[in-house]
């Protein structure tokens, strides 16, 4: 057993961060927005919760473009997968997450850590954020396994679908962990403002489960409020590299299922905005 040099016998969170960064890292809102630590209460679900997420298209003379919005960790008894969704990830012949995680995720641990002044191993400030609601998530009983990502690359490798990503695995993890934490000063120094609207993975949950994309809207508009660099870094950037990406793969024929987190789908940076700037139209489905 490899040992946590972060406290305790327990094994070390470097496979399990590095897999969960696959989907934005996981359980940060289902669309890497900021942690929410205040205590929260747990929602008991029933046995099966069934779901309705949104689900967009974009369509030209010969190519199909399915976009949907993914919740990166779940319980294993909500419902989503069927009707317009499996309809539309059957009709298509292949699937494009966030990124493909590899086998080997030895590498893992050097993109998380950071050496302290006093020569110790440290998580970098965005991955310990991600770590401490990773573990709000897994009191709630979900998991990266159970999320949609997840259970849509079972699927497709299953069936022999073409898997891939809209971003390397490497660089995606490099690029999530370096993320600055905000400045103490700065945020000392910002002027009185009314607090964001606190916005927990249970409404986020919820919302998603009915298609409603508004509770991430508001999420995304407080991460932005409070942290601009992150903000723009995790979601506005990659949103605009998606989105170009989706307009080049628009020049071939075929039909692809894309599926991000739902926090990408949503606020006035999301993929669908970036596009529409281009004049590609998205059509919501469900």
């Amino acid at each position: 057993m490899v040992r946590n040099r972060f406290g305790g016998g327990r094994k070390a969170p470097f496979k399990r961060l590095a897999k969960a960064g696959a989907g934005a890292l996981a359980l940060l809102l289902a669309s890497a927005g900021p942690a929410q630590t205040q205590p929260m209460p747990l929602i008991r679900a029933p046995s099966i919760v069934h779901a309705t997420p949104a689900l967009w298209v974009i369509r030209d003379g010969d190519t199909t473009i399915y976009l949907f919005g993914t919740f990166h960790t779940l319980d294993g008894r909500t419902a989503w997968f069927d009707k317009k969704v499996r309809e539309a990830f059957n009709a298509s012949n292949e699937l494009v997450l966030e990124t493909v995680i590899p086998a080997d995720m030895s590498g893992a641990r050097d993109e998380v850590t950071e050496t302290t002044p006093d020569g110790k191993r440290r998580l970098k400030p965005f991955i310990a954020q991600t770590r401490a609601v990773m573990s709000q998530g897994n009191a709630m009983g979900m998991s990266v396994d159970n999320g949609a990502d997840a259970v849509l690359r079972r699927v497709a490798e299953g069936n022999g679908k073409t898997v891939s990503g809209l971003e390397r695995f490497e660089d995606q993890l490099r690029t999530l962990s370096n993320i600055p934490a905000p400045p103490p000063a700065a945020a000392a120094a910002a002027p009185a403002a009314p607090p964001p609207a606190v916005v927990t993975i249970n409404d986020l949950l919820g919302a998603w489960t009915k298609g409603d994309t508004g509770a991430f809207s508001t999420m995304l508009a407080g991460f932005e409020a409070k942290s601009p660099t992150a903000y723009r870094i995790l979601i506005a950037d990659r949103n605009a590299r998606w989105g170009q990406w989706i307009a080049k793969r628009l020049e071939q024929p075929g039909t692809v299922f894309v599926a991000v987190g739902t926090g990408h789908l949503a606020g006035k940076h999301s993929v669908q905005s970036w596009l529409a700037g281009r004049g590609i139209a998205t059509s919501r489905v469900s």
